[in-house]
């Protein structure tokens, strides 16, 4: 089974690198799965997404939809790309540790 190994733990991932248990994620893997996705360094911005989306999926158990990402976090679609270049459903959720939506293709 895929996985990654941050500060000697050994973490589940499908073979796209989405977490298999959110309760997985930390703060300090985030930095580490944004890599993966093209984001060389998380900054507030990137920060307010990935808080949304996390207190999204506690909430409702899913991914919050791209508009109601983008007026929680104040955010225009257009920046929410900026700050991660493979989209809201993929690089996004993938840092806030959350499984792959069914929507993202």
């Amino acid at each position: 089974m895929p996985h990654l190994i941050h500060h000697e733990r050994r973490i589940e991932t499908d073979a796209e690198g989405f977490l298999r248990d959110p309760a997985d994620w930390t703060p300090e893997l985030a930095p580490a799965l944004a890599a993966a996705e093209r984001v060389p360094e998380l900054g507030p911005g990137h920060w307010r997404v990935i808080e949304v989306l996390r207190a999204h999926w506690i909430a409702r158990g899913t991914a919050p939809s791209v508009r109601t990402l983008c007026r929680e976090t104040g955010l225009p679609l257009g920046r929410i790309y900026d700050l991660f270049p493979s989209g809201p459903l993929r690089g996004a959720c993938k840092a806030a540790g959350l499984p792959k939506p069914d929507s993202c293709v």
